[in-house]
């Protein structure tokens, strides 16, 4: 995949809106690896993410 098509990809896990860059996290699943992206709100709310590819859930 592109650079251009993971930036147009690139929702909160957890609740789906498009990350614009502003203090979003990127990371790799803990279990599988699978590119995760979180956005500022959620993560400084502490809401659960769950692994699209396979289903791994955390804080």
């Amino acid at each position: 995949m592109s650079e251009s098509q993971q930036k147009r990809t690139q929702k909160c896990v957890s609740c789906g809106i498009n990350i614009a860059g502003n203090n979003a996290a990127a990371f790799k699943c803990p279990d599988c690896g699978q590119q995760i992206y979180r956005c500022s709100t959620c993560r400084k709310q502490s809401n659960l993410y769950k692994c699209p590819d396979c289903g791994f859930t955390g804080p």
